[in-house]
């Protein structure tokens, strides 16, 4: 136990061996099914975390999958907006409802609880984390197989609060290739080994972009380095997404669900496959 412990497991890191991992998950609302939960988590902001959860969502649910996102970034909450989502949660007496896309897939997220999705959320920490929690706890979730948690930025108190309260059965890390790519994988990599979550993948966002001429890869942000950096981590998967315009535009116009997912389509299967795998072997 730390020298200055507070007794508060929820919201400390430290590997205690008095504390049981297992008792600190929350269990989801009564009327909820959800088979396997995936995190997608970055270093830092502004590297695509979103488009890409929001893709392998779209993926999941277009091979079949129920499928449901969490949008844990309450601050910066973008994930209706991409699926073309505007209309505002509904409850019952049970509980709250997620609101569904035009192809099935449930979503729950501060900007459809919002009157105005414009309305800033400015509040602290522990409040933000139980809004997480609520999430988890108060939405029914419908048959799903299969959950994406699209998390803030960072290592602070929301993915330790995801990480410490829900069954985690995986992460997916999203980077680019410029040189802080080490250390952003590196960061991920030590807080899922702390709280025991596997990482599944790796996605470079921005890898490249296309010559609409000749259609010539060039590495705008220098060369990928994703490879070597998964092969050092162990990581199974990799993919790498270009910097596509038309795919900004389907996500600005909330048409991410039509667009045409070529790009992790296979990476996706491997991180399904996996799951089963992972699944399989704890029977």
């Amino acid at each position: 136990m730390a020298e200055n412990c507070s007794h508060d497991c929820s919201s400390c890191s430290e590997k205690c061996a008095s504390r049981d991992p297992k008792s600190l998950i929350k269990k989801p609302h009564a009327l909820s099914d959800i088979k396997k939960v995936i995190a997608v988590v970055s270093g830092k902001g502004g590297v695509g975390k979103s488009m890409t959860c929001a893709l392998l969502a779209a993926a999941a649910q277009n091979s079949g999958k129920v499928t449901a996102v969490m949008d844990a970034d309450i601050t910066g909450p973008s994930i209706p907006r991409m699926y073309g989502v505007s209309e505002r949660a509904q409850g019952s007496e049970n509980g709250i409802l997620p609101v569904v896309t035009e192809n099935g897939l449930q979503i729950m997220s501060m900007n459809v609880l919002l009157e105005n999705e414009a309305e800033p959320v400015v509040w602290r920490g522990s409040l933000i984390s139980g809004t997480v929690l609520q999430f988890w706890t108060d939405v029914i979730w419908t048959g799903v197989d299969i959950m994406f948690i699209d998390m803030p930025p960072g290592t602070g108190d929301v993915p330790l609060t995801v990480f410490q309260s829900l069954p985690v059965d995986g992460i997916v890390v999203v980077t680019t290739p410029q040189d802080l790519v080490g250390m952003i994988v590196q960061k991920a990599v030590n807080m899922a080994q702390m709280m025991n979550v596997p990482i599944l993948g790796i996605v470079e966002n921005m890898s490249y972009i296309k010559c609409p001429d000749c259609g010539k890869k060039i590495n705008v942000f220098g060369e990928s380095g994703v490879d070597a950096l998964a092969l050092e981590y162990g990581i199974p998967a990799v993919a790498k997404l270009p910097i596509d315009p038309q795919l900004t535009k389907a996500a600005d116009r909330g048409k991410i669900e039509s667009f045409e997912n070529d790009y992790l389509k296979d990476f996706s299967a491997k991180i399904f496959k996996q799951l089963e795998k992972s699944y399989n072997s704890k029977k």
